[in-house]
């Protein structure tokens, strides 16, 4: 039956009992798995890990520059891990640095999820976070801006020279835009 359809008869799943067959083109069947395999890998883009590095001397300012990298970072879904470096005495000052660690976790809170909380590991101390993954549709919360200082208004001279027919028109109608 299946030669003079020009198909065949495959064994899906052979251990089942009875036995499970299909009577179809087998390398059409092929192709299409193939064809599924390379779509699935080609949406499946690898987020990298990047690392920001830091020491417990590390300036405010210099972190701050830092943090803004790594925002960077988990806006385009990299996971990002904060690592701290210790040299010396400086391993004496752990809760410095955990308490920086804290402040780093709190800025991240709404961009970002903890994944792995900080971890003291020989030499150095590391947090790991991985972006949130945003709901379909939904738009980036804007960050506040800075107020913009607004310049004032041009004081009207006390003697104003003679003006032109159309000028005098045209200022009534821009005093009129002010008063409102």
């Amino acid at each position: 039956m299946t030669r003079e359809l020009g198909l065949d008869l495959v064994e899906i799943a052979p251990q089942e009992r009875p036995p499970v067959c299909r009577i179809m083109d087998y390398g059409k069947h092929k192709y299409l798995q193939k064809k599924k395999q390379k779509q699935q890998h080609a949406h499946s883009h690898e987020h990298a890990l990047k690392e920001v590095r830091l020491r417990p001397k590390t300036d405010d300012n210099d972190r701050n520059i830092k943090m803004k990298r790594a925002e960077k970072f988990l806006e385009q879904g990299h996971r990002v891990q904060f690592t701290m470096l210790f040299r010396g005495r400086e391993r004496q000052h752990r809760d410095l640095a955990e308490m920086q660690f804290r402040e780093i976790a709190t800025y991240f809170a709404e961009s970002a999820k903890l994944e792995r909380p900080a971890k003291f590991e020989g030499r150095r101390m590391t947090m790991l976070l991985a972006p949130v993954k945003k709901a379909p549709g939904s738009k980036p919360a804007a960050k506040p801006k800075a107020p913009a200082q607004k310049k004032p208004a041009p004081q009207p001279a006390a003697q104003a020279p003679a003006e032109a027919p159309g000028e005098a028109q045209a200022q009534p109608a821009a005093e009129a835009s002010q008063e409102s």
